[in-house]
């Protein structure tokens, strides 16, 4: 596990999104868009159980993340990684600190879909692809 440099610290506490890559059963890869986060050490993203990029993650925890700079998208953080923890515990708390970040309210579950099951996921850094700016 890689140390996470300020800069990309900086840039998961910013209101950026994080685009993560998982890898389906059959090898081939599955990219979603998601909120994102940091306890200084770890990639954090919060997710619904079921969903297929749990599913993944579950089977195999090999993981690509782009984080674009919210005020530049070309200026692209790109790394591998592998999930380390996988959790309920803290996950609706969690959720409603990212919505407060990307929407100023907590999270609104779906706007009247049925109570979802959050889940954190703790993803550790392993290589950079380029070089994170300073």
């Amino acid at each position: 596990m890689l140390e996470l440099p300020q800069s990309f610290k900086d840039r998961l506490k910013q209101k950026a999104y994080c685009h993560i890559a998982t890898l389906m059963p059959d090898g081939s890869p599955h990219m979603t868009v998601t909120w994102v986060d940091t306890d200084d050490t770890h990639v954090i993203i919060n997710t619904v159980e079921g969903y297929q990029k749990l599913l993944n993650m579950r089977r195999d925890p090999r993981v690509a993340l782009n984080v674009p700079n919210p005020e530049n998208p070309a200026d692209v953080v790109m790394c591998q990684g592998k999930v380390v923890e996988i959790t309920a515990e803290g996950a609706r708390e969690h959720i409603d600190k990212l919505s407060m970040k990307y929407y100023g309210r907590p999270y609104a579950n779906g706007y009247g879909a049925p109570v979802q099951v959050r889940i954190i996921v703790k993803i550790a850094v392993e290589k950079f692809i380029g070089r994170p700016r300073r």
